[in-house]
């Protein structure tokens, strides 16, 4: 496929071209060789450290006009430095990741009566059996709301939505960024009927987190004792004093995560980012198109999607073209879905709820694409979606956060990812 489409102040200028000076893009990680003013990445082997964080169940409250609270939490990972639980020496650009909608807790015993009403139902409408309808419609929606309540009824654990993005965070990490992934459940528990404001509380969730770690970096505020090691319980966040650039922030959001980290950097919003804070890159895998549509011109943003997705969020860089300050890329996937963005969504996980969302073809391993066509694409598979996701995901922030100019080529579409099918889409377009 390798179709480049280069948009610049009304011009469209089509081509496709090796990656200058030799540069190459290997396992998801941008490599080049060195040059005057380029950046040229640790292609060494960076041991990458986990940490987390909770202060809470209900900790956070996005306030009026959005109902409901929801948790401070997040899984961190980070370049570790060698024979140490912190960071590896310097000042670490800032990557935040928010996931989407989905449910919160892994109730195994709800999840199979869910699916045993559901047949059932099928059943008895069938048979015309109006009162066994209706009781399976109640045993429904009893199995959905154990399935999105918030906090989890005891003993059932939550549905760890933040952890789907570990292969993403994991590639980061050894790139020299901190990567911050955190949770959303009680958002997703209580958004039901408020659309209005749902994408508000998101990018406020994003800035609360933001705020914890410019404190953090002062050597302040709760996360200096509350950031973990997950298997010591020992307290790490006193080493990341010092060691965060806050000036080079990124955001990725999935789903409705995405909504909100176009919300958080919407150009009517930059004023609610914490002192010192500033987004130099956001990045939306399958964002919902459902948020309240303010403009994204001023940073450079980056949407992901595939065409066998039914929420059919591929329309970010239309909106935002013409009126963009910033570049815009868009990456589309033929054949890719919008679950298997995150593991834990996604049937090999084995997780509760986890489900391959695309509407299958009629033949084997095909998916009916969402864009219009009605075509039948050639499904990516899980692996190959986040292979692809990883290699752009990684040159993006490369690019923003870094400044390595050799990624631009993958960004543009000038060069393909390698090892992977040949099912890219990549429209860019310049700044106006």
């Amino acid at each position: 496929m390798a179709v480049t489409t280069v948009e610049k102040r009304g011009g469209r200028v089509a081509g496709a071209a090796a990656l200058a000076a030799g540069a190459l893009i290997v396992a998801g990680v941008v490599t080049a060789p060195a040059e005057a003013g380029a950046v040229t990445p640790n292609t060494a082997a960076v041991p990458v450290g986990r940490a987390v964080y909770s202060l809470g169940d209900l900790a956070f409250e996005p306030g009026a006009p959005y109902e409901g609270k929801s948790e401070i939490a997040a899984v961190v990972r980070y370049p570790e430095a060698p024979g140490s639980s912190g960071p590896a020496p310097g000042r670490h650009p800032v990557i935040v990741m928010q996931h989407g909608q989905w449910a919160t807790c892994a109730d195994r015993a709800a999840q199979r009566a869910l699916t045993k009403a559901h047949k059932a139902l099928e059943r008895a409408e069938q048979a015309g059996d109006e009162a066994g309808a209706a009781r399976q419609t109640r045993i429904i929606g009893e199995m959905g709301d154990r399935l999105w309540a918030w906090p989890c009824r005891a003993g059932v654990p939550a549905l760890p939505s933040s952890s789907g993005y570990a292969y993403l965070a994991e590639s980061l990490a050894r790139e020299g960024f901190v990567v911050v992934s955190m949770g959303a459940n009680g958002i997703n528990a209580t958004s039901g009927g408020q659309a209005e404001s749902v994408y508000q509380a998101r990018a406020g969730l994003l800035n609360r987190h933001l705020e914890l770690w410019r404190q953090l970096d002062s050597g302040k505020g709760p996360l200096k004792r509350m950031l973990k090691n997950p298997v010591t319980g020992r307290a790490e966040g006193a080493a990341f004093a010092g060691r965060l650039d806050l000036g080079r922030v990124g955001t990725l959001g999935h789903s409705m995560g995405g909504g909100g980290v176009m919300q958080q950097v919407s150009d009517e919003r930059h004023g609610d980012w914490p002192a010192g804070v500033t987004v130099k890159a956001a990045l939306g895998l399958a964002p919902t198109a459902t948020w309240d549509n303010e403009p994204v011109t001023k940073v450079p943003l980056a949407v992901l999607w595939g065409t066998c997705d039914q929420v059919n969020t591929g329309e970010y860089v239309k909106w935002n073209k013409g009126k963009n300050k910033a570049p815009l890329h868009g990456v589309t996937l033929t054949g890719g879905n919008h679950n298997y963005f995150n593991t834990q969504w996604s049937p090999s996980s084995g997780q509760v709820a986890a489900v391959n969302d695309a509407i299958p073809g009629e033949r084997r391993g095909q998916c009916v694409a969402q864009d219009g066509t009605d075509r039948r694409d050639q499904g990516l598979g899980e692996a190959v979606q986040r292979r692809i996701t990883q290699g752009y995901t990684v040159a993006f922030f490369r690019r923003y956060l870094l400044g390595d100019t050799s990624a631009q080529a993958l960004l543009t579409g000038r060069t393909m990812l390698p090892g992977v099918p040949d099912v890219v889409k990549v429209e860019y377009v310049t700044p106006h």
